[in-house]
């Protein structure tokens, strides 16, 4: 899945800002570590943050995982509603038009450089979902929230024309979120964007879309 480019400012209360700095701080390198590979002296260390103040917010490691994946999640989910928010122009608000906009941003996202644009998806979910419950929950209701958007799109598209395949939006979101998700995977192990050509033409056959 790939995450969109997020503001990450922190908000106004510094009560927020030191728990938000840790967040986001940890989010970058997790990105590109994993969460078990990085223990929390190597957040803290690098956030500046010292480890009492990681307990005042967080419990435990693991809750903090979880208050990393939900921020993901939020942030992830208002950026996809930007993407599909319209434009003004009727060539580019129609629902092939909006899903083609976000597909090509998570490509986008997904073969840049910046770790913080990196997929928590990707890089966690087989990793923590054996590992915790609660983040595995986390992860199954963001991703259940995701497809979700991907589906409203994608009954737009049926019912303007301009995707013209009759099986149930839903159904027809989650097969397109697996198959980028494996792009996704894949594309990170051939270091390369031909996953994603593949993906495309994958979704175009999916759909029945031009």
């Amino acid at each position: 899945m790939g995450i969109m480019r997020q503001d990450t400012r922190p908000p106004a209360s510094p009560v927020r800002d030191s728990r938000t700095h840790m967040l986001v701080t940890a989010q970058s390198i997790m990105s590109a570590q994993g969460f078990s590979g990085v223990g929390l002296s190597t957040i803290l260390q690098a956030a500046g943050v010292p480890k009492g103040s990681f307990y005042h917010y967080f419990d435990s490691k693991e809750a903090f995982g979880q208050s990393l994946l939900e921020r993901y999640f939020e942030n992830y989910l208002a950026a996809m509603d930007g993407i599909f928010a319209p434009t003004g122009d009727e060539t580019q608000d129609n629902g092939a038009a909006r899903l083609q906009r976000y597909l090509a941003r998570w490509q986008d996202t997904q073969t840049a450089e910046d770790a913080h644009s990196k997929c928590l998806v990707v890089k966690l979910a087989a990793e923590v979902a054996d590992l915790s419950e609660a983040m595995r929950q986390v992860l199954n209701a963001g991703t259940a929230r995701l497809v979700a958007r991907l589906a409203d799109v994608i009954a737009q598209g049926q019912a303007d024309g301009t995707i013209r395949a009759h099986t149930p939006s839903h159904t027809l979101a989650a097969q397109i979120y697996q198959i980028w998700l494996g792009a996704s995977l894949m594309a990170k192990i051939t270091k390369d964007a031909d996953p994603f050509v593949q993906a495309r033409t994958s979704t175009r056959t999916v759909l029945h879309a031009p």
